[in-house]
Formats: structure tokens, C-alpha cells, sequence
């Protein structure tokens, strides 16, 4: 039975009965943080085959004064969790592959120095340099005033809430999965308590990790809610050349500029100055169960990354081409939502705002996975191809909104 214990306490136990417990790090009822943290396989007494580490420490100076950072190294890929922007997270490098991007946003920054309204509710580009975002819950989405009048900023504001209470645990079993859990509350009188539980699972010597998010409304009225897991992948995968497979029912441009990209939507250019960004819609194939995967490989096809999820609790998906110069952000975005990334009062009469009842509860599982050969990314394309079945494509030309 794992139990729940002061840190020094875990940490005594760690280095003297060898047994795995739950390391409660940050928890605001209590006015708990620990501060700069490290625990490692040899400290709990564990034998794995792979020795792993996770440590906590806070960075300093500029815009990022006071951000907590959590990395995971389980052996072959090191995961830098960001608890103090939505449990969000920077980067996984592992193999001489990096999932992430370079943003012209250098520092990690700390949300207390975000507006999220400013620029006309674009403030939340001023923190955007991580390989996966929240966006949500509240709503998400482009900015814009809704049917009540209000403005509703860029993508919600779940990744500029610090994490209430985090946490880690490590199985007392073979094969020893790490797990990384936090709370971050969506509070605000009189609109919202949406409360969401996050957790990161990891093995020791695997490469890939997986998420499992628990959404529960605690006010006694229902609610509306959007995700978007905005997941951000550049070089070395992303080049001239490089592919993004998946299995498709419908694709559509966002708007009228990726109109001109709908055709070639798998492949991307290089680097290219004046390359606005592209959108598009797409409605995935799932197998009997719901689960579907997408794959982006770069040229050659020998090292890449494999997202996998559940149609059932995320529709839809949102592919985001921003092949701009290195300097001004040269990414792509494979996205699983709920929703497409139009302003919420286009998508109620697409059906893409969904509800959720007082005390009801919400699963979002994901899986992301390194592709570090040739081999592993053939497998990841022939996983897709199955779940396509040979069944058709459909091409629609025009955007599902009209926008202004």
C-alpha cells in the first residue's frame, strides 16, 4: 500500500526499507512546497534495469522568476513537466530526438506576468513555447466576444493556472511506472469550477509516456467545455520533406488561406519567410474501440513521433502548419480536441461545444511516443493504415465557418 508522507519521512524510507510511496511536493490548503527536490531509483531502494531520477527545482530571473520545473529521466528520455504553467510540458529529449520546438518565447514564463486579454485576447502567445499545451478547459479556441458579450481569450486560460497540489508516485512493483499527478483549479465565482486532475505515466526504459486527465465540474449547475491537446513538434523531425500520417473520414481548410495547402496537407515545406500559418480540420477513423494515432516522420523516415488517442473522448483533430523562418517559430501542431480551433460561438452550431453536468466527470487519454528508427516509424505507418482500412477520404473544399 502506497501511503502518503512528509517528504522527509519518504525520503527516510526511501533510503532504508526500499519500498516506493507517493512524494507529495506542492499543496496549496496546506501552504505546502518543497522547493528544489530530487529522488532516484537508488534512493528508494528500487533495482530497476534502467536507474531513473525525477527532481524538482525552481528557476529564476526575467519572466520566469519563480516557475517550478519537473523532469523525469526514465533512462532513455528526459520529460520536463512545467506544474506552474497547467502541469503543461516543455520537452521530451531522448535518442537524439527532441519532442519540442524553438519559440521566439526563450524563457519559461511564469503566467504571473501574462494577460491573457491583452493584444485583443492574444496575451497567451506571450508564454507559447511549449511541446504540449492545455487549451481549455472553460472554453478554447481563437479569441472573440461571445453570444453573452464576453471575450473569450485564445485557447482558455488552464495553462496559465499553476497546479494546486502535485505530486509523484512510483510503483512498488516491476515495472516500476513513474506517475506525475497535479490539480489545477478553473475557479471563478459565479462562471466556472471545473477542477482537473492530470497525470503523466512513465516507464523506466520505454519511449513513450502516456496522459490521463480527469475534467469534473463541482458547481451545481452544468457547464459548457472545450480541450485541445495542442501538442508541438519541430525540427529535427519537422523539415522540408517531412509527413504527417494519419487515418482520415473528412479534411477541411480553417479558412479561406488553406484553401491553397489542402491538397498536399501530409507534407510540409522547409523553413519559408512569409508562410502564414495553415489550418485544418480533420474528422479521424478510429478502430472498433475508438482509438486512432497520428504520425508525423521527417524525410527520411527514420525518426519521428506517434500520438495516439480515443475518438470517443476527443472527435476531432486539428492539424497546424507553421512553417515560418527557425527565428519566428518553425513548428507544427498535431491536435486532439474536443474542438476545432474556431472561437466558441462558431462551433455550438457545429455540435463541438460540449456540456458537462454538475459532478460529472470527463477521461482524456493520450499516448506519445518516440519513433527512433526507421523500423519503429514503418511500425507507426502501418498501425495507421490499418485503422484506415482502405476506407475513402473525403476532401471538402471549403471551411466549415464562414469566418468575417
Amino acid at each position: 500500500m502506497l501511503k502518503r508522507l512528509s517528504i522527509a519521512v519518504l525520503l527516510a524510507l526511501g533510503a532504508s526499507s526500499g519500498q516506493a510511496a507517493e512524494f507529495l511536493l506542492t499543496d496549496s490548503q496546506q501552504g505546502l512546497d518543497v522547493g528544489d527536490w530530487k529522488i532516484t531509483s537508488d534512493k528508494l531502494g528500487i533495482k530497476s534495469p534502467v536507474p531513473f531520477s525525477i527532481e524538482k527545482k525552481r528557476l529564476h530571473g526575467g519572466r520566469q522568476e519563480g516557475v517550478d520545473l519537473l523532469i523525469v529521466d526514465n533512462g532513455v528520455m528526459k520529460i520536463t513537466l512545467v506544474p506552474t504553467r497547467g502541469m503543461g510540458i516543455k520537452e521530451v529529449k531522448g535518442a537524439d530526438v527532441r519532442l519540442g520546438w524553438d519559440s521566439p518565447v526563450k524563457e519559461v514564463v511564469n503566467p504571473a506576468f501574462i494577460d491573457l486579454e491583452s493584444r485583443a485576447g492574444l496575451g497567451w502567445l506571450d508564454g507559447f513555447n511549449e511541446m504540449l499545451v492545455r487549451c481549455g478547459y472553460e472554453w478554447t479556441g481563437h479569441p472573440g466576444v461571445d453570444d453573452d458579450g464576453r471575450l473569450k481569450s485564445l485557447h482558455g486560460r488552464v495553462q496559465n493556472i499553476p497546479a494546486s497540489v502535485v505530486s509523484v508516485t512510483v510503483d512498488e512493483e516491476p515495472p516500476y511506472a513513474i506517475h506525475v499527478r497535479g490539480r489545477v483549479d478553473e475557479r471563478t465565482f459565479k462562471m466556472s469550477e471545473l477542477v482537473t486532475w492530470t497525470q503523466l505515466s512513465v516507464v523506466p526504459g520505454q519511449a513513450e509516456f502516456a496522459l490521463q486527465d480527469k475534467l469534473t465540474n463541482h458547481a451545481d449547475y452544468e457547464n459548457e467545455y472545450q480541450i485541445i491537446y495542442h501538442g508541438n513538434f519541430g525540427a529535427p523531425i519537422l523539415e522540408e520533406g517531412a509527413r504527417v500520417s494519419t487515418p482520415v473520414k473528412q479534411i477541411s481548410p480553417f479558412n479561406d488561406y488553406a484553401k491553397a495547402g489542402l491538397k498536399g496537407w501530409q507534407s510540409y515545406l522547409g523553413p519559408t519567410k512569409g508562410f502564414d500559418e495553415m489550418v485544418f480540420n480533420l474528422v479521424p477513423y478510429s478502430d472498433a474501440e475508438g482509438n486512432t494515432l497520428a504520425v508525423l516522420n521527417n524525410k527520411a523516415g527514420n525518426v519521428g513521433v506517434a500520438v495516439g488517442y480515443n475518438t470517443h473522448q476527443l472527435p476531432v483533430l486539428t492539424l497546424w502548419k507553421n512553417t515560418d523562418t527557425r527565428a519566428q517559430g518553425y513548428v507544427t501542431g498535431i491536435e486532439p480536441g474536443t474542438s476545432y480551433a474556431y472561437s466558441t460561438k462558431y462551433q455550438r452550431p457545429l455540435g463541438l461545444v460540449p456540456r458537462i453536468q454538475p459532478g460529472e466527470t470527463k477521461t482524456f487519454d493520450l499516448t506519445y511516443r518516440l519513433l527512433r528508427n526507421g523500423e519503429e516509424v514503418k511500425q507507426a505507418l502501418a498501425q495507421v493504415e490499418k485503422i484506415q482500412a482502405g476506407r475513402p477520404t473525403e476532401l471538402r473544399e471549403q471551411p466549415l465557418v464562414k469566418l468575417p
